[in-house]
């Protein structure tokens, strides 16, 4: 019964910290929709180009609200793809935390972020070029018809209805992955993601890419102790995009893109941690 209590004291408490960011989100984007007008929504759009740069800056801030915001801006069609990839490569939820309590040389610190900013908005500017005849005007009125939110009741009891929504989703997801921690350990963790360097790195990526900052804190926590190489955690804190990617599952209703985006950021943390480690540049980074 206590390590049932445990888990789901951490559960609840690590969903709670999403509750503002949710909710700011959906009243902004109901705001867009029904009351600012069609002037606003252009200058965002246009404000976009640049959204890489902004997320990526963002996305640093030790926390994984903004990867929620960035997903649902991005359902709604707010920001584009190109922002949405800056936001998750560049959230690293406990990572920030971690390295300040473990004493990790500020010279170093600031070269993980240094290069976990870096990639986010080169990434993010190429995906939208890429994109660049792709990208869809915002469709805030399609994600509340799917959701059934009663727009018309007003943009506060709308907000608070998306938000109460994908909060008990988040909230479910986080219990039963606090429990598959709790169950396995950050020793079999340390033991998988070290077994073979480039399977190490991989291993890694897959790890960041669960939804809980439990993962972000066992990365930053092996890296620490010397039992992951720099490439592995680089490629772990990369595609730790927090509850991010839960809330674009549970919101964005096309399923191949999802999977697209997260396959670039899963790609994205493999090439980059492989590329620190064998090309030796990990350890002249001093990472």
């Amino acid at each position: 019964m206590e390590l049932i209590g445990h888990i789901l004291e951490h559960g609840l408490l690590d969903s709670l910290k999403l509750l503002p960011f949710l909710f700011l989100t959906y009243l902004l984007m109901e705001f867009l929709e029904h009351k600012a007008g069609d002037g606003v929504q252009k200058v965002i759009s246009k404000a976009g180009r640049g959204g890489p740069a902004i997320g990526g800056a963002l996305g640093l801030i030790p926390q994984c609200g903004f990867s929620a915001m960035a997903a649902g801006f991005y359902a709604g069609r707010i920001v584009t793809p190109g922002t949405l990839l800056a936001v998750f490569l560049a959230t690293s939820d406990e990572m920030l935390p971690i390295f300040l309590g473990e004493g990790i040389a500020f010279s170093r610190i600031l070269t993980v972020l240094g290069l976990k900013l870096g990639i986010a908005i080169a990434v993010g500017f190429v995906t939208d070029l890429l994109l660049r005849g792709r990208i869809h005007e915002m469709h805030v009125e399609e994600l509340c018809e799917e959701e059934h939110c009663h727009c018309e009741k007003g943009i506060f009891r709308s907000a608070i209805h998306h938000t109460l929504h994908i909060f008990l989703f988040v909230l479910i997801i986080n219990v039963l992955l606090t429990g598959a921690f709790e169950l396995i350990g950050e020793e079999r963790i340390a033991t998988a993601v070290n077994s073979v360097p480039v399977l190490g790195t991989i291993v890694a990526a897959v790890i960041g890419l669960i939804p809980n900052c439990a993962a972000s804190v066992a990365i930053a926590t092996l890296w620490t102790h010397d039992v992951i190489s720099g490439g592995a955690m680089l490629a772990g804190l990369l595609t730790g995009a927090g509850a991010g990617l839960l809330v674009l599952f549970r919101t964005n209703k096309n399923l191949k893109e999802n999977l697209l985006i997260l396959a670039a950021l899963l790609g994205v943390g493999i090439f980059f941690g492989c590329l620190l480690d064998l090309t030796g540049l990990a350890l002249l980074m001093g990472v």
